[in-house]
């Protein structure tokens, strides 16, 4: 309807949909969502989602890209180096330039490919640190974007992300409401027409729990800084023993189509 007859979403967590979950305990996130306005309720588009929870820019390109290139789609999000970033000492300019094989690799095969900058973290206590190498990692994706023809979501610009409630209790993730506007706005880059605006106003309505609770730097250094930091130490990753929740190239299921539609909770 919209030109895209097929999408392959690449990427880790973000883009696996953490932490928009649903019903039965998987999850859902803004790659789901976009595949439904994608669809626009019909029965032969096709999408697939290969991105995993813990996948580092190396794994991305060596495991899910290659599968994206078989598959051929229309089109491909990539969302990658999240996790490379946040490493102490990691030089951001060579993890650009490995995300640029990547898009390179796609727009070489006739693949129309939106990528994402990080968000700014401004807001978020201990994560605001990491602003600086985010930014730069930003200036690096806009300019591979700009060079091979692909399409930006400036997650980093949506002032719907500068409010608490896009945001999880892990500071990392979003929301559902988060993901649901992030999916709008990549529609919007995209050219594809929307019920909704992802602009809308936050309504107004009490705070989560965990902004409520003023939840403590040392708290979610226990629960959640430190636990990560043990993992890369190990050599582990959330995604190990994983699979990707659709990693093959199928029509959407009739009960998935339209629900991105559907009105924000309150």
């Amino acid at each position: 309807m919209f030109g895209f007859d097929s999408y392959v979403a690449v990427g880790d967590s973000f883009t696996e949909g953490l932490n928009d979950e649903l019903p039965d305990g998987s999850f859902r996130g803004f790659a789901d969502r976009l595949a439904e306005i994608l669809a626009g309720g019909r029965s032969d588009f096709r999408y697939a989602n290969t991105a995993l929870r813990g996948k580092m820019l190396a794994e991305i390109v060596e495991e899910q890209i290659p599968v994206a290139l078989e598959f051929k789609p229309d089109l491909v999000t990539l969302c990658a180096g999240g996790n490379d970033i946040v490493v102490p000492g990691v030089d951001v300019d060579a993890v650009a330039a490995r995300f640029e094989e990547a898009v390179v690799a796609l727009r070489s095969a006739g693949i129309t490919v939106a990528v994402f900058t990080g968000p700014d973290t401004k807001i978020m206590s201990v994560m605001n640190r990491l602003r600086g190498k985010v930014a730069i990692y930003n200036a690096h994706l806009r300019a591979i974007a700009d060079r091979h023809g692909a399409h930006v979501v400036d997650l980093w610009s949506m002032d719907a992300l500068h409010d608490l409630r896009a945001w999880s209790d892990d500071r990392l993730h979003f929301t559902p409401e988060g993901h649901r506007r992030i999916a709008l706005r990549t529609a919007e880059v995209l050219g594809v027409p929307t019920e909704q605006d992802w602009r809308e106003p936050w309504p107004a309505s009490p705070e989560p729990t965990w902004i409520s609770l003023r939840r403590s730097d040392l708290e979610w250094t226990r629960v959640h800084l430190l636990p990560w930091i043990r993992r890369q130490l190990r050599g582990e990753s959330l995604g190990d023993g994983l699979r990707p929740k659709r990693p093959r190239l199928d029509p959407l299921r009739p009960a998935e189509a339209g629900l991105v539609e559907s009105q924000p909770a309150p």
